[in-house]
């Protein structure tokens, strides 16, 4: 994380805000074409074999293309409910997190199908074939699922309102998606199970590798929002100070230039200047 730190400090002027919306807009371009003109969807897939030959806006016209439905009301609900999701999970990570967890998730899918496509037709030949077959599995569906299963992680007991009748946590809904998900894994093909790794490993290493979930926390959050609106606030021009730093002792007094935060790793509130916010040691009761 400390790494994710510091490249937020440096590219987050790059993230794009609203990303959910994008990704939005770009599923119903896809859904508009496959209604009205389906076979321009053969132009728009991830082939391996056409990307090399040319064809190179394949590495990104594949995500035009939406989670397959038959049903038109069900395709905006679905849209409706991943919109709110994705912006939920912007609003509580930052843009700049956000942005790498989707284009995250694109680019190992991107990468898997290519590797699947180039181990495949170096064992079977005829690559033109490979290339479509290995194609027809690369899918956004996982893609969106993998933004449920990180607002699960983050929000396990919100209540969502199945079929808008019955109240269900997130919790279980994941849990339901997690075994959907292993079923297709042991009924898929190779070139399936290796998409779907590939699609979900943003979510792996996104929380696998970061064991602390409190940050992403309702309560973290509003305690982060809390401490915003006093930072805005007016300083007062007497002696009383509203942050200090464990570690120095310095106030805004000290310095008007110095920002200060909580730490959330440490058991208590503890708050710390820019200085020593990243290289204090952790307070543990």
């Amino acid at each position: 994380m400390n790494f994710m730190n510091k490249l937020e400090r440096k590219f987050s002027k790059y993230a794009i805000s609203n990303l959910t919306m994008y990704l939005i807009f770009g599923y119903v371009a896809g859904y508009v074409i496959s209604r009205f003109a389906p076979g321009m969807l053969g132009y728009l897939t991830m082939n391996p074999y056409q990307i090399l030959h040319g064809q190179v806006w394949r590495l990104i016209t594949w995500v035009l293309i939406p989670p397959s439905t038959q049903s038109i009301l069900f395709y905006v609900i679905m849209m409706l409910f991943y919109y709110q999701l994705g912006m939920s999970l912007e609003r509580t990570w930052g843009t700049f997190r956000y942005n790498v967890y989707i284009f995250g998730g694109i680019l190992y899918t991107a990468v898997g199908a290519m590797a699947t496509w180039l181990i495949m037709a170096a064992f079977m030949g005829n690559a033109a074939y490979v290339g479509a077959y290995v194609g027809a599995y690369v899918s956004t569906y996982y893609i969106c699922m993998s933004i449920f299963l990180a607002f699960a992680v983050c929000y396990p007991n919100m209540q969502v309102m199945l079929y808008f009748i019955i109240p269900i946590k997130m919790k279980w809904l994941a849990y339901v998606y997690a075994a959907l998900m292993i079923f297709d894994f042991i009924q898929s093909a190779w070139p399936g199970r290796i998409m779907l790794v590939m699609s979900l490993l943003n979510f792996l290493i996104f929380f696998l590798t970061t064991r602390d979930y409190r940050r992403f926390s309702p309560k973290e959050i509003h305690r982060k929002q809390v401490y915003r609106q006093a930072v805005r606030q007016p300083r007062s021009s007497g002696g009383i100070t509203k942050h200090k730093c464990a570690i120095c002792g310095r106030t805004e007094l000290d310095d008007p230039s110095l920002e200060f935060r909580f730490c959330s790793k440490c058991d208590g509130n503890y708050e710390y200047c820019q200085e020593h916010l990243f290289t204090h040691q952790h307070i543990k009761h």
